[in-house]
């Protein structure tokens, strides 16, 4: 099934992110490698794709995982957690209807 991992960063995070973004990008091309990754990407802060330093809030992810609960397991191991960029992690179920 898709779940989505919905992220909210912490406030003045954006040099942490950057530092970590490495490790991050890592674990989502194994899931893309393993052809679970439907999409993922950063909220920019602004509405520009390039938002400079005025960063981003937060992510999304939407990738196939057995259960809620291997969804949760994964979010839970995101280096951007361990880098203290995130505020809140929200991991639901996701139904895909288009395109």
């Amino acid at each position: 099934m898709l779940y989505a991992i919905i992220a909210e960063d912490k406030p003045d995070t954006l040099a942490a992110r950057k530092q970590t973004r490495p490790d991050h990008i890592a674990r989502l091309n194994q899931l893309k490698d393993q052809g679970r990754l439907i999409l993922a990407g950063p909220h920019p802060a602004i509405d520009n794709s390039d938002p400079g330093d005025s960063g981003f809030t937060g992510s999304l992810i939407v990738a196939e995982f057995d259960s809620l609960a291997a969804a949760q397991q994964w979010a839970d191991q995101d280096p951007y957690i361990k880098a203290d960029v995130y505020q809140k992690v929200t991991v639901k179920p996701f139904n895909k209807a288009l395109p």
